[in-house]
């Protein structure tokens, strides 16, 4: 996404979003699945699906937002109320794919008891759109 450049400040709110499938999201996604361990940016690289090279500069600008530590060569997710926040985002996201993928291959036409549910189910889909 361009930005006006000689506008543009890190304050803007841009460089604090963490968007799904990014490097930074996916190492704090891992992270976050193991609080209390610490790992190696080579223990991550086997983890995660981000080319080696971009594990070190990601954990770099994930620590100056405070959203991991480390201890010698050891990574870990932060102590932090935003984490929790992230966590409990990451889990309803995870949740609601987990239920689109349970009931996306539904035939609602097909399993409804009778023409009022095959109604409500017609008007869902076309407030959908």
């Amino acid at each position: 996404m361009p930005v006006e450049f000689d506008e543009y400040s890190e304050s803007d709110g841009y460089a604090g979003s963490i968007e799904p499938g990014s490097n930074s999201y996916e190492i704090l996604s891992f992270l976050a699945e193991h609080p209390k361990q610490g790992f190696t940016p080579t223990e991550i690289h086997e983890h995660v699906d981000i080319p080696m090279g971009s594990i070190g500069p990601t954990l770099q600008r994930l620590e100056e937002r405070e959203l991991v530590r480390h201890k010698g060569p050891y990574w870990a997710i932060a102590r932090d109320d935003r984490i929790g926040g992230f966590e409990a985002t990451q889990r309803s996201l995870e949740a609601i794919a987990d239920v689109d993928d349970e009931w996306g291959d539904v035939d609602w036409e097909e399993e409804a008891v009778d023409e009022s549910e095959i109604e409500s189910w017609r008007a869902s889909q076309r407030s959908d759109e």
